[in-house]
Parts: C-alpha cells; sequence; structure tokens
C-alpha cells in the first residue's frame, strides 16, 4: 500500500491524500459520529486527477468507495480498514450558469443548499430539495437519484440532470455534458450512473436544468378525518390549483404529535385531534396567491378537508416546513430504523395499516413515526423497539418490506439501496432484472473495485 500511497502523492497536491488520524477522525455520517475505516481518503480536485486515480486502483485491485456529503441512509458510503475513499468535496465550483439555457455546470462536490442559493442569485430556480440540503453534495444526489419534498412537479433528481462527465473504473472518463432538454441521438448514458450509487463510475461533473424563479410559494397545513380525505383532496387540488402544486406531504398523527411535542419547540398550526395531516405547497405567481386561498376555502365547505390553516408570511411557511422538517426527534426513544418505501398512492393506507398491525402484534411497547411525500407514494418510517439486536432489526425489516409484494412496491423509494436493503431487492426486483444489472456491472467494472458489495453482491474477477 505504501507504494500505491507515493503514486497517489505523485497525482495530488499536498492536502489532497488523508490518512491515520485524518482519516478516523471522520465520522461515519452526519448522524453516526462512529469513526471512519479505510487506508486513506483521496481528495481530487479535477476530473484527470479522479481517472489517474482509478486507474490506478483497477490495476492494483484496490477498492475504491466514493464519498459525497455522507448523508445517505442506506449504508453506501460505508468503508472498510482495507478500502481507499475518494471524497469529491474539493471539486465544488460552479462553472457556469447559461440564463438563457436555463442551465448550471458543477463539479460533483457542490453542496445542494450552494447550488440553490447560485441559482437564485442569477433570478432562476433548482427544484429539488431535502433536509440535508446544507451537507449533501449534488453528486451524491445524482448518484442516488435523491427524490425529497417537489418529486410531485418536478421529479427526482434523474429528471433534473441533462449530461454529466463520470471516470470508470479502469479511469475512461466518460463526458457527456449534454444542456439540451431533448436530445435522442443514441444511447442516453448518463442513466448508467444516475441512482447506481458509485457502483459503476464515479460522477465528477454535471450539468442540470434549472427553471424560472418563483415569485410565489403558497403553504398550508390541513387536516382530515380519514384516509380517503388524503388521497381525494390531493387529486383535488392538484386540479383545481392548475399544474402549480410542487408538494403534499401527509403526516400521520404518531409523527405530528411528536414533532409538536416538548421538547420539540413546533406550534401546532391546527390542532391535534386528527388521524392525518398534510403540508401542501404551491409555487406559482402572485394571481395563484387568490386561487391558492380560494381553493382552501372551498375544501372546507365542501367538506374535504377537516381543518386548515393558511400561512401568511415566509415566517408562517417556514414553520410549517419545520414541523415537516423535525426529523431528529426520532432519537427521542433511541436510535430508530428509517425506512423509505414507495407503493401505488391507492394502496397506502391499507399497507400502513397492516405494517402498524404487525409491529403491534410484535413489540407492543414499540414506537411508529410514520409520514411522506405521499403525492409521489413515498412513505417514510421511523421505528423505535426494545432490545433491538440484529435478530430484532430484520424481524422490523419484515414487517416493513413483505407488505410491499403483494401490490409491487419500491423497499427503496429515494434513498438507495447501499448494504441496508439489499438482502430485499428481490421483494421489487426480478430475478432478469438483477441479472441484467450484474452483467452492466461486469461491463463496467468488472474487478469490482467500485464500491464493492452495495446493491447486490458481485465477485470481481480480482
Amino acid at each position: 500500500m505504501s507504494d500505491l500511497i507515493q503514486q497517489f502523492e505523485s497525482i495530488l497536491d499536498a492536502n489532497g491524500i488523508l490518512c491515520g488520524e485524518e482519516v478516523c477522525n471522520r465520522a461515519v455520517h452526519v448522524w453516526d459520529d462512529s469513526s471512519i475505516e479505510a487506508r486513506a481518503i483521496l481528495r481530487p480536485t479535477t476530473t484527470a486527477q479522479v481517472s489517474a486515480i482509478l486507474k490506478l486502483c483497477n490495476e492494483a485491485n484496490q477498492t475504491v468507495v466514493p464519498h459525497g456529503g455522507r448523508t445517505g441512509l442506506v449504508q453506501s458510503s460505508i468503508t472498510v480498514a482495507n478500502d481507499v475513499i475518494i471524497s469529491l468535496e474539493r471539486m465544488n465550483q460552479i462553472e457556469e450558469i447559461d440564463e438563457v439555457g436555463r442551465t448550471i455546470t458543477v463539479q460533483a462536490g457542490v453542496p445542494l443548499q450552494v447550488l440553490q442559493e447560485t441559482a437564485e442569485a442569477a433570478g432562476l430556480f433548482f427544484p429539488v430539495d431535502l433536509g440535508a440540503r446544507g451537507s449533501c453534495q449534488i453528486g451524491g444526489n445524482v448518484s442516488t437519484n435523491a427524490g425529497g419534498n417537489r418529486v410531485i412537479r418536478f421529479g427526482m433528481m434523474r429528471d433534473n440532470v441533462l449530461g454529466l462527465e463520470a471516470v470508470l473504473a479502469d479511469g475512461t472518463v466518460v463526458t457527456s455534458m449534454n444542456t439540451m432538454i431533448k436530445n435522442n441521438a443514441g444511447y442516453d448514458l448518463k442513466q448508467l450512473f444516475i441512482g447506481t450509487e458509485g457502483t459503476l463510475g464515479v460522477i465528477t461533473r454535471l450539468v442540470l436544468r434549472l427553471r424560472e424563479a418563483i415569485t410565489e410559494d403558497e403553504t398550508a397545513f390541513v387536516a382530515f378525518d380519514t384516509f380517503d380525505q388524503v388521497t381525494g383532496f390531493l387529486k383535488y387540488i392538484d386540479g383545481a390549483l392548475g399544474g402549480t402544486l410542487s408538494a403534499y406531504e401527509v403526516l400521520w398523527h404518531d409523527y405530528y404529535d411528536l414533532v409538536t411535542t416538548s421538547p420539540a419547540t413546533n406550534k401546532p398550526p391546527v390542532e391535534k385531534t386528527r388521524p392525518y395531516y398534510a403540508l401542501v405547497e404551491s409555487l406559482g405567481t402572485v394571481t395563484d396567491r387568490e386561487k391558492f386561498e380560494a381553493t382552501m376555502i372551498k375544501a372546507l365547505e365542501d367538506g374535504l378537508i377537516a381543518d386548515a390553516a393558511v400561512a401568511q408570511s415566509g415566517g408562517d411557511r417556514a414553520a410549517m416546513w419545520a414541523i415537516r422538517d423535525d426529523v431528529e426527534q426520532f432519537f427521542r426513544y433511541g436510535p430508530p430504523q428509517i425506512f423509505d418505501v414507495s407503493i401505488a398512492i391507492r394502496h397506502i393506507g391499507e399497507y400502513v395499516e397492516e405494517v402498524k398491525r404487525r409491529l403491534a402484534e410484535r413489540w407492543p411497547d414499540h414506537h411508529c413515526f410514520t409520514f411522506g411525500h405521499i403525492g409521489d407514494g413515498n412513505i417514510h418510517f421511523a421505528i423505535t423497539v426494545p432490545n433491538a439486536d440484529h435478530k430484532v432489526h430484520r424481524a422490523v425489516e419484515d414487517c416493513v418490506y413483505e407488505p410491499l409484494a403483494p401490490h409491487g412496491g419500491s423497499v427503496s423509494a429515494e434513498h438507495g439501496i447501499g448494504l441496508e436493503k439489499k438482502d430485499y431487492l428481490t421483494v421489487s426486483r426480478s430475478p432478469t432484472e438483477i441479472a441484467l444489472m450484474r452483467r452492466l456491472k461486469h461491463s463496467l467494472d468488472p474487478k469490482g473495485i467500485l464500491n464493492p458489495g452495495k446493491i447486490f453482491e458481485f465477485a470481481g474477477a480480482m
């Protein structure tokens, strides 16, 4: 390894390599302060450096794990002592904004919030948004095909990527920095690297689609008596707002009560007497404000919703979103298991009831908090059970994942597979799909050096 380190030193500058204590002083995750294990952390500043590093590693059969902001929730960036980490943290430059074409070209290490603020300063808007915006990096967002709060209108990360540059395991640089919305010239190669968690290549640069700046942000907090009201109001308001509905975040009573009860400091905008609540957001223009308020009033009058509070200021909107985003309250009862699944909207109500029935039957004193981006079929659970060893964790996973199969649901809506979910990949993918994934892996990374062990087992030809 010392010979390999010397070769890395010939590629990188003095700040480009971290070894020993500089590695173990870093935390595994923003929510886990355990020390990182790895031979070294390599911090390139250019695509050429990434290419040279991977070429060396491939020749030496050295496993490599890409790191972004380490905010993922499926153990996709976990390393072992023999791994080398490539961190994109120093590749953090905004290269260009095309205000006419409404695109932004960035390096992979740019934090999501920096990208959003840069677009805003140019009078434009990048719509993908998630709670880890201040820490996550855009390359990691693309590698995991992040979703977040506005998928119902603007799609996943995949839908906002026009082009990218990535480096294959052998150091080959694939540059497909397309800037056009329409481009059907052959295979769309960028899709090989979006959502594949760094197992097929390391993303280094991106061209992202921007939108015109939003002039008005209307937000309301709504309460429901039944889950049929939840789904019925989604269809109603989406049609009534004429395409401006951008978020429909549903909170079950257990979650709403948790984040509005001390030590949480959030104040409930509507009474805590209903089984379901929704945070509704509409992004549009000044004229859309009147339409939004009129739509909410009519929904109340027609009995489509049980109660509602409409934000009257930016402070009100921030307070409503703070309720939705206060996920650290999950840790009040100990480290939770956090789940990210998706299922057809029409099955959500019965599916959640089935999961909760299974949990209560097995662990009467468990805690389960439920919320999600219901507008796109995505549900999150945070579950804590007593004396939760590995065997118990697996039993909880069975309670959540098994009921998905009859409805064709997915064990991962937006977080990926990583190590956390790979044993359950067969719930959502057929044997032929998994076989094709392996063929792609073998074609692009035959030695299996890139993010080994993630998504599925792959025995590379080392």
